[in-house]
């Protein structure tokens, strides 16, 4: 059999770290993502994972990483390798914000996340006095944090699904871009 005819297997797997505080929705998010469905779910003690197809050959690995204080000391040991951070906030909590900021700046201080795509999703829009995804832009500084990377922020709310198609779908396009120029400049590392 002639060599050419051996395809190595060309299917992309990208890593995605999900983060947030505990309660934001993130497993919930995940579970509507992949099922379509609405599951009540625990707190998640550790974390989950989960596989995404995002079109042909190309597939999203969602690290869901639990969000309660004790947690959120671990989260640092979860970047390296990340193709994508999607960052859950409950825009409804407000007195929260400023907690879920503060972890939000922490994090892409991290030199393992340097360039890496943001996604943060602004959760709970079906609920009275949602922030909005400008009034959440502006919260979390995004213009001032991200500049150096891909970010967008996408109203979202778990329970209807409102969003999500649209946010797996920047999610997918970031990584896939951000993997592509990480594969360049390896390349031209061994040159």
């Amino acid at each position: 059999m002639g060599l050419q005819n051996a395809k190595p297997s060309s299917a992309k797997r990208t890593n995605i770290l999900m983060l947030g505080l505990d309660s934001a929705g993130k497993s919930t998010l995940l579970y509507k993502f992949r099922y379509k469905d609405v599951f009540v779910t625990m707190p998640t003690i550790g974390f989950n994972v989960d596989m995404i197809e995002a079109g042909k050959d190309f597939t999203l690995t969602f690290w869901d990483v639990g969000g309660q204080k004790k947690m959120r000391e671990l989260w640092s040991n979860f970047l390296e390798g990340t193709d994508g951070l999607l960052y859950v906030v409950d825009s409804s909590d407000k007195h929260r914000l400023e907690e879920s900021r503060r972890e939000f700046e922490l994090i892409l201080k991290n030199e393992f996340i340097k360039n890496v795509p943001v996604v943060v999703l602004a959760n709970k829009q079906d609920l009275p006095g949602a922030l909005n995804a400008e009034e959440i832009t502006r919260r979390f500084r995004m213009k001032k944090h991200c500049s150096d990377r891909n970010w967008y922020v996408q109203p979202c709310c778990a329970i209807t699904g409102q969003g999500l198609a649209e946010a797996l779908q920047r999610v997918a396009t970031f990584a896939k871009q951000y993997s592509k120029s990480k594969e360049t400049f390896t390349t031209l590392k061994d040159l």
